[in-house]
């Protein structure tokens, strides 16, 4: 198959100015809670770029774990490739993708770590075996092999024993938006964009040719 001829149409919705609100943390939130009330897979997922101190860009998938008027919180290691550039680039986009609504929304904004209070009480949520893994895995860093890392489970197993406490290289960033757009699949590759712009205390919002 010529994967050039892989395509899909999208008609199941479309996005007018009228419908889309004025706040667009509001509208996030009311096209996230669609997504979970569809069970869509991993409706929290979402790809984070981040860009080296040379500009460099790199991607990965991580999961949102809080959304208020404030912006967009994930968790992490502080000393992972992408706590890294966060410390020397602190800005990030954000793009969520659902794809059974044909729906996607991208994010850009600023970088703040959240306050210590509210990464111990989100560590604390966790299961045991993702708070042992947050000890005992040099996230990004180079390894010797699996059963290497397994070992180092059942050192922080041993050392930490039911109740960690959480490691201070671990917690969580938030990124404050200052730009988002909300995209909405339709038919012949004339997709709805509505974007916000933030200019002062205010947000501005505009229509994108597809």
């Amino acid at each position: 198959m010529n994967i050039a001829d892989i395509r899909k149409d999208y008609a199941l919705r479309r996005l007018e100015e009228s419908d889309a609100d004025a706040d667009p943390l509001r509208q996030f939130r009311q096209w996230l809670d669609e997504a979970i009330r569809a069970a869509v897979p991993e409706p929290t997922a979402m790809t984070l770029a981040t860009a080296d101190s040379a500009g460099r860009p790199s991607a990965r998938v991580v999961l949102l774990k809080g959304v208020d008027e404030r912006g967009f919180v994930f968790f992490t290691n502080y000393e992972s490739r992408k706590g890294a550039e966060l410390a020397t680039r602190p800005r990030a986009a954000l793009v969520f993708f659902w794809k059974e609504l044909e729906r996607q929304v991208r994010i850009e904004g600023d970088i703040e770590k959240v306050s210590a209070a509210d990464n111990d009480a989100y560590y604390r949520s966790r299961p045991l075996g993702s708070r042992i893994g947050a000890w005992a895995s040099p996230q990004s860093q180079v390894i010797d092999s699996r059963e290497w890392l397994e070992a180092r489970v059942r050192e922080a197993e041993a050392e930490h024993g039911d109740d960690p406490q959480r490691p201070s290289h671990w917690g969580g960033y938030r990124v404050v938006p200052d730009a988002l757009e909300f995209w909405q699949g339709r038919q012949s590759r004339l997709h709805d964009r509505i974007t916000y712009k933030r200019r002062a205390d205010a947000w501005v919002r505009s229509r994108l040719a597809p």
